[in-house]
């Protein structure tokens, strides 16, 4: 199992959570999502996966939830 770290901006609530959530876990591979919001600052979502994922695929993820990735480790 692999684990990916996405640190991310610009959430403030448990709907940010759940979308964040909802858009990550439809990856290919995707088997969890953990998301620790930090308000007013960098919230982390810890991703476990079957294999490596797309860093590229991952951004586009939490773009489309609304968010901006800073930094993605794994």
């Amino acid at each position: 199992m692999n684990t990916t770290t996405i640190t991310i901006t610009g959430m403030t609530c448990e709907h940010c959570v759940r979308a964040v959530t909802s858009e990550v876990s439809e990856l290919p591979g995707v088997e969890g999502v953990d998301v620790e919001l930090v308000n007013g600052g960098e919230s982390v979502a810890t991703v476990s996966s079957s294999g490596p994922l797309d860093a590229a695929a991952l951004e586009a993820a939490v773009d489309e939830a609304g968010y901006s990735v800073q930094r993605i480790d794994g």
